[in-house]
């Protein structure tokens, strides 16, 4: 049996849940087992909901579709939940995708810690707003993860500028929508890195592309692990052209979902 046709037969095999986390594990790139129960196995006692979720995460690395890295988190020594899990060629090839051109993605074993770091932070947020919207009160209309997320545009030089936001987020507030770029913040960056960054999202925000197609620029919310890191980037804000201060805020990762799924952020730029 060609790899082209295991992959096709092994996915008439899964059910929608398996297919649910596999597309998880696609758009976010890594989770941990945590996170997966916390997305795709809500129904039940938490006891029946770890149970669950251990053996939905085994069957998936049984059938070699997502791997399972050595690696530890958050100090956990049993179960599934102190693992990372991330998708196989074999689980992209099941869902038909590839890397962001075109490629296998590299494999998330031989990326670096602070990697994925990153890629968890951006996961817990998605995790958050999904589990904080389930009542319906607050609609999440959007989690879009890089390089989706990516912006385009040419420079005032003539120069071709990507612009790379960690994520974008579309939030119904009723009649309400809160758009959002999100840079996740782990103090890594120095600070004239940061004050690159905020100035080519100003750079972008001139050109009026995304108002132009959406009718309003989105607030780009810094989210930062500590008060002082808070402090340093509201600083670098500062320092911007008065009226572009406005389209930024920095706040806490742990008040980020609050904020995000409360009253629409003054601020947006149209």
């Amino acid at each position: 049996m060609s790899g082209r046709d295991r992959a096709a037969w092994l996915r008439t095999q899964l059910g929608e849940r398996d297919l649910a986390v596999l597309e998880s594990l696609s758009h976010l790139r890594l989770l941990t087992g945590k996170q997966v129960q916390r997305l795709h196995v809500a129904d039940g006692s938490p006891l029946t909901q770890a149970r669950r979720a251990r053996t939905l995460l085994q069957r998936l690395t049984t059938l070699r579709l997502v791997v399972r890295l050595e690696r530890r988190i958050g100090g956990i020594r049993a179960g599934s939940e102190g693992h990372l899990y991330a998708l196989s060629g074999l689980g992209q090839a099941v869902l038909g995708v590839g890397g962001p051109i075109g490629r296998r993605r590299r494999p998330m074993g031989e990326t670096k810690p602070w990697f994925q770091n990153h890629l968890l932070a951006v996961a817990e947020l998605a995790v958050e707003l999904t589990t904080h919207t389930r009542d319906g009160r607050v609609e999440l209309l959007a989690f879009e993860t890089e390089p989706a997320c990516w912006r385009r545009f040419t420079g005032s030089g003539g120069q071709l500028i990507t612009l790379k936001p960690d994520a974008f987020v579309r939030v119904g507030l009723g009649e309400y929508e809160q758009r959002a770029f999100i840079e996740m913040d782990l103090s890594t960056e120095s600070l004239p890195t940061i004050e690159g960054k905020c100035r080519r999202y100003v750079a972008y925000w001139r050109t009026g592309r995304e108002q132009q197609a959406h009718g309003v620029f989105p607030r780009v919310w810094w989210l930062v692990p500590s008060e002082p890191r808070l402090a340093s980037i509201a600083g670098v804000i500062r320092r911007l052209a008065q009226e572009a201060q406005a389209l930024f805020t920095v706040v806490l990762s742990s008040q980020a979902v609050d904020q995000l799924t409360g009253w629409p952020a003054a601020g947006a730029r149209s």
